[in-house]
């Protein structure tokens, strides 16, 4: 899996103009499955973003997970996130995960992460999605498996 988390004030996903789902302060999630990824990578993924210390404490430290401030978390499934580009000048998606595969893990994260006590909401998976946000910081990260 790799993910590009973003610390965000607010974010949104629209498919034909429907908001499809929103939050306030927490996380947008830009999820991408490859063809490898199993069940310890979907854990491996949730553990760190459910605990991953990215939000200020009274301090101004970045000492508070996304759990501790009663964040939500925006995931919208991203397949370009394994887009190869060193050849050529059209990416090359062959390492992304086929779409029933993708979205059985996708869904399986989301479940993962709501089961953290955590409010997730989501895009469509497989939609033209036009995604919102107010990024805070910026903070913007990339999650991949360790595998």
């Amino acid at each position: 899996m790799r993910i590009v988390l973003q610390r965000v004030k607010h974010a949104s996903v629209t498919v034909n103009e429907d908001m499809v789902g929103s939050i306030d302060h927490g996380l947008l999630l830009l999820v991408g499955v490859t063809h490898e990824d199993q069940e310890k990578d979907i854990s491996y993924c949730v553990d760190k973003i459910a605990n991953l210390r990215i939000f200020s404490d009274e301090e101004g430290k970045m000492n508070l997970s996304v759990k501790d401030v009663g964040g939500a978390i925006l995931s919208v499934s991203q397949f370009t996130l394994y887009g190869e580009t060193k050849k050529g000048r059209r990416p090359n998606f062959m390492a992304a995960a086929k779409p029933d595969q993708a979205e059985t893990i996708y869904n399986q994260f989301n479940e993962q992460l709501r089961d953290a006590g955590l409010h997730v909401a989501t895009g469509q998976f497989g939609e033209h999605m036009n995604v919102q946000l107010l990024n805070d910081g910026p903070v913007t990260l990339i999650i991949e498996n360790p595998s």
